[in-house]
């Protein structure tokens, strides 16, 4: 077992430790001082671990983001047992071109969909055409992007089939009642204000990845998980980026510009957030949206909210442990579960530092599937290597005038 799988299995302890001590007690109660000192004492245990657990990936990535990247994907880059029809033509692609393709596979995905394969590019200089990957990869890849954190896995997302632009109606439905009226009486006229919000699609890139020819040419290197692993890092952090704080002008709307405003620090609170301020952004947020309510915060900002403890001596933060084993849990914050985002803003004067609300209100949008290029021009080819590049169409938006979001604000002194 590896160092770091190590500190997991410890963290996973304590946190269940913790767990069991923090239910030992109902909401109303006040832990007694054995209690309260024994889980303090397993939470500092906790966050050393979790100290180490961030030097350990820490030092995955002193080489650089493009070392830390491709550690990442050789580590997923095993040859599978067995591969679909789609997988096996997507792989002579990336190893041999669309040369390489078969003229049944080529028939097979020309009759599925004609835009499968593309004509290439040119014929003077060997640089391939565009690919649009099969569905099975581009599904596997919006999953593996999901998993690197953000907005995605908690969003709503749909597919189009064209970038034109889309328009969604808005309306703001938490004010809407009925009412009662008398015999023979007339009903009041009660028509709901719509409005619209545009969801337009950008072009992202991958930038070029560049492989060895030997790579390539190893018939036990899977060079399908290699490129997934590599596409759902690149364009999965820039994507959760834009999600996030993305100012709307030549970029999507993030989360954060486009929810409402909860509640504001006191002044001296440019770095810090106290238990009343939580609990005023959690009521901030109408119930018929706050019944599915989590907090979104930057990983420095919780680990401030973890010293924060209510009137009864008990910390607001509750630790969780890993989903995959059995009974596992999240981490929660006031009993409501916390998403990661390292996009969020930090703790500073004026910052929209936390998240509360329902992030399914928010709608990302990707345009039909990925696009793969493989470049063999003279550029990779004296350097021995062959060169891949991917575009994916994607937008973004909150689409609610309601509240369904809201955030903190520090003191802007």
């Amino acid at each position: 077992m590896s160092k770091l799988a190590q500190l997991r299995a410890r963290r996973d302890a304590k946190a269940k430790e913790a767990q069991i001590l923090n239910a030992k007690y109902g909401a109303d109660q006040r832990m007694s001082s054995e209690d309260a000192g024994g889980l303090d004492a397993l939470l500092n245990e906790i966050e050393a671990i979790d100290g180490e657990i961030a030097r350990e990936n820490r030092l995955a990535q002193v080489a650089g983001d493009e070392h830390s990247e491709h550690e990442a994907a050789m580590n997923v880059a095993t040859r599978n047992g067995g591969q679909s029809d789609e997988t096996g033509a997507l792989r002579a692609m990336l190893t041999g071109g669309l040369m390489a393709l078969t003229n049944e596979q080529r028939e097979s995905m020309m009759a599925r969909r004609p835009a499968d394969v593309q004509a290439a590019m040119s014929t003077t200089t060997g640089a391939e055409g565009g690919y649009t990957v099969a569905t099975e990869f581009s599904r596997t890849l919006i999953e593996a992007m999901k998993l690197i954190g953000g907005l995605r896995g908690v969003a709503s997302t749909i597919q189009t089939s064209t970038g034109a632009q889309m328009l969604f109606p808005t309306a703001d439905a938490t004010a809407e009642e009925g009412e009662i009226v008398g015999q023979n009486a007339s009903v009041s006229v009660g028509e709901p204000t719509f409005g619209q919000a545009s969801i337009d699609v950008y072009k992202y890139s991958s930038k070029s990845i560049a492989l060895p020819f030997e790579l390539i040419q190893d018939s036990m290197f899977n060079i399908e998980a290699y490129i997934q692993q590599l596409l759902a890092l690149r364009l999965g952090r820039i994507q959760g980026k834009h999600h996030t704080i993305g100012t709307g002008t030549g970029q999507p709307t993030g989360v954060v510009t486009g929810s409402a405003l909860g509640k504001t620090g006191t002044t001296g609170q440019t770095a810090a957030v106290t238990y009343d301020d939580l609990v005023d952004l959690e009521h901030s947020v109408d119930p018929i949206y706050r019944a599915a309510g989590r907090w979104m915060l930057h990983d420095s900002t919780l680990k401030g909210l973890r010293k924060i403890k209510d009137e009864n001596g008990r910390p607001i933060f509750v630790p969780g442990y890993e989903t995959g084993n059995p009974g596992g849990a999240p981490d929660r914050l006031l009993g409501r579960q916390i998403e990661i985002n390292q996009y969020m803003p930090v703790m500073a004067a004026s910052a929209k530092s936390i998240l509360f609300g329902d992030f399914s209100k928010y709608l990302i949008r990707d345009v039909m599937d990925l696009t793969l290029f493989r470049m063999t021009d003279s550029k990779y080819t004296e350097k021995g290597q062959v060169g891949f590049l991917a575009f994916q169409r994607s937008g973004g938006r909150l689409l609610d005038i309601g509240g369904a979001v809201k955030h903190y604000a520090n003191s802007a002194t």
